[in-house]
């Protein structure tokens, strides 16, 4: 297959000051979960989007100095010279595989408590920080020395980013995660200094560090500049015309301009929340204000929807962070005419739960994302199987689809068994509002299979543990998911809750097409996820008055990990959803449901309403119990194992399935020789001693 010649555009080398990349695809700085401590797995994911056709691959982004220490979020460090063999690592892999590394300096500034290094963060002013969970600490308002001094720090580490071979070297001014950022905001910046001001005075901060760099640098360097074009609070901070104003007045200065939107939260929506392109009337325009080259992002996967940004000359290069995580491979995928192939973001942002918990990320979309070293997956191929097998998979889910394409790869002769419509928990919650985009879970595996001549799916097939026995298939995976309870068992109930003659349905009962007998609705939320919320959202559109009581401090609070929480909590009161919080449920006596305060005990009694727990779920693993306990009668019937698979085994969410799909097709076959299934990990190098305290004035030796 050759490249449809309407995508040429995006094949055309773009000139980046000094360096030429070959084609119009961006891998923009990203955050992984990885950082600083896991090396050799961060510089492998990066090498393998080299490897798929990104012309940039950029780092995340990269603490200049111990005062602008991010902890506990796990990002690369160029502290000192002790961090140039890992960067070096990272450059030398992306590099080898072809495209243009590019390394993002950054000062986390307000945004950085530096719990590690115990520095006093820096700032515009004294303020307190500006993190995530509001640590207990001040930010120093800096005065003109320091300002020196943060300039010959981030000259040094871009002088050290060079010495480890980057090709871009990053001036970070955006999402509230760059120093140079808190300058431009007359939010954080209210000096009355040269600093302070005017626009121009604002500006000055980020003009010098663009200076510095490209001296320290730019003769064989690009050096861009990321800045956020809103920080959507209207004019007391950056707003779209205001970013306008401030990239005109520094146009020609920065070899790229990079445009985000502030926070992170904003320039990483969630498929829920914002349609691919969602940028796009922020950044219109601004391509017209300089002569240099311009990328952002916005989720975008549509080939068609690229080469009209490209061609209305609203940006020179597509960027791209969550479909780079999704696919890898994208571009080498547009390049090869093999479109169908590509493996579209869902925009569900499990990528981003990874950085916010501090362990490499995942993705619902890629398996393999985070483990391309650590177990050795690779997103496209898997190797061949050593003898002739044959799988029996048992449920067409997330985890069944996965293990069968993955197997069917391998060159497994595979039978898929669904009961229903393949696809699963995938297809029902695709259904619920803001989820459509989740289907493509479903869509992109079922296209692969349609494909594959070795593995053949047989619909309608409800299997018993006799069926399965008297099959002859020498490996089974069980894939056959799992469903809510009802009965309100979760983290806050351990015993089911007494709801006698109440109407009760549970999420499953709600996705079947089953609605509440009564018009008012009590949701109990003690799932957190997304559940609750899009439930309650359900409902409340349909005309029913909704109650969501969680146990949490708000709803669906373990969302704050994909940044979606506020977003969530902001729809559900302007539906008109109650949102009771900090409460139970006791239970129901008919429609007389009661809750609880989980402080004072204190109950509540609201009458005519039906209930729905969002709590638990259990796992639909009988068939595969059964067949365990036959494990006697197994080599008569030439079975070799039995394996449940996905929310068979344990119910997770979709990524955690689709990851039990690949893990399942990578290590069915163990037994028949080494298999790279136990995880690699680096352990911290030792520093020179002396190593521990030696007693009174050990400290001054």
């Amino acid at each position: 297959m050759s490249r449809d010649p309407r995508y040429d555009i995006l094949f055309e080398p773009v000139k980046i000051g000094p360096v030429t990349t070959k084609n119009r695809f961006f891998q923009v700085p990203h955050c992984n979960g990885m950082g600083y401590r896991d090396a050799t797995a961060l510089a492998t994911m990066r090498a393998i989007k080299a490897e798929g056709g990104w012309g940039v691959v950029c780092t995340e982004q990269v603490e200049i100095h111990p005062t602008g220490d991010i902890a506990p979020f796990i990002e690369l460090r160029i502290w000192d010279d002790q961090d140039l063999p890992m960067l070096a690592r990272i450059a030398e892999a992306v590099k080898s595989k072809g495209a243009l590394a590019g390394l993002q300096l950054a000062h986390n500034s307000m945004n950085a408590p530096n719990l590690y290094s115990r520095e006093i963060p820096l700032g515009p002013m004294d303020l307190p920080v500006y993190s995530y969970f509001s640590d207990p600490v001040q930010v120093r308002g800096m005065d003109k020395e320091d300002i020196r001094n943060f300039r010959k720090w981030h000259r040094d580490a871009a002088i050290r980013a060079k010495r480890a071979g980057f090709n871009l070297i990053y001036v970070y001014a955006g999402k509230l995660f760059g120093l140079p950022m808190y300058f431009l905001s007359r939010r954080f910046n209210q000096r009355t200094d040269e600093y302070g001001g005017s626009l121009e005075n604002r500006a000055r901060f980020l003009k010098e560090l663009i200076e510095d760099t490209k001296d320290a640098v730019g003769d064989t360097c690009a050096v861009p500049c990321r800045i956020s074009v809103d920080e959507m609070v209207g004019e007391e901070g950056i707003h779209a015309a205001e970013a306008q104003d401030i990239i005109g007045h520094l146009a020609e200065l920065p070899d790229l301009w990079d445009l985000t939107l502030s926070g992170w939260e904003y320039d990483s929506q969630t498929s829920r929340f914002a349609e691919e392109g969602y940028q796009l009337p922020f950044i219109r325009g601004i391509k017209q204000l300089t002569t240099k080259p311009v990328v952002s992002v916005g989720r975008y996967t549509s080939p068609d929807l690229m080469v009209k940004l490209v061609r209305d000359g609203v940006m020179d290069l597509i960027g791209a962070a969550r479909p780079s995580i999704a696919d890898p491979y994208l571009p080498k995928k547009i390049e090869e005419g093999r479109i169908e192939d590509i493996r579209e973001c869902i925009g569900c942002n499990m990528c981003v739960a990874g950085d916010f918990t501090m362990t490499p990320s995942r993705c619902t979309q890629n398996p393999s994302f985070g483990d391309e070293w650590r177990r050795g997956w690779h997103p496209e191929t898997i190797r061949s199987v050593k003898k002739d097998a044959k799988v029996l998979v048992v449920g067409a889910g997330p985890a069944g689809l996965e293990a069968a394409m993955m197997l069917g790869r391998r060159g497994v002769e595979v039978a898929l068994a669904e009961k229903g419509e393949p696809g699963g928990r995938v297809l029902r919650e695709a259904k619920l509002p803001g989820l459509s985009a989740w289907k493509r879970v479903t869509d992109y595996r079922l296209g692969q299979l349609q494909r594959a001549t070795n593995v053949t799916l047989y619909r309608d097939s409800a299997l018993t543990a006799d069926d399965i026995m008297g099959f002859g298939f020498e490996h089974v995976a069980v894939a056959t998911g799992s469903g809510w309870r009802s009965d309100g068992v979760g983290r806050r109930l351990l015993r089911p809750a007494p709801l006698p003659g109440a109407d009760v349905l549970s999420p499953d009962d709600l996705m079947a097409g089953m609605r509440p007998k009564n018009r008012s609705v009590v949701i109990f939320d003690d799932d957190h996820y997304y559940m609750g919320g899009v439930l309650a959202e359900l409902l409340v559109k349909e005309g029913f008055e909704v109650s969501v009581v969680t146990p949490a401090a708000e709803v669906s609070t373990w969302m704050r990990m994909t940044m979606e929480q506020l977003f969530v909590q902001h729809r559900l009161v302007n539906l008109g959803v109650k949102i009771i919080s900090h409460h139970y449920l006791v239970g129901a006596d008919g429609p007389r449901v009661t809750y609880a305060c989980g402080f004072t005990g204190k109950e509540t009694t609201i009458d005519g309403c039906s209930v729905v727990p969002v709590t638990a779920r259990l796992p639909h693993n009988s068939v595969g119990r059964e067949l365990l306990a036959r494990r006697g009668e197994w080599a008569a019937a030439g079975i070799r194992s039995v394996t449940l698979v996905g929310d068979a085994l344990a119910p997770g969410t979709i990524a955690a399935a689709v990851w039990s799909g690949r893990r399942y097709a990578e290590e069915f076959d163990a037994d028949e020789g080494p298999v790279a299934k136990d995880m690699r990990r680096e352990v911290t190098g030792l520093a020179a001693g002396p190593f521990y305290w030696e007693g009174e004035g050990a400290a001054a030796k």
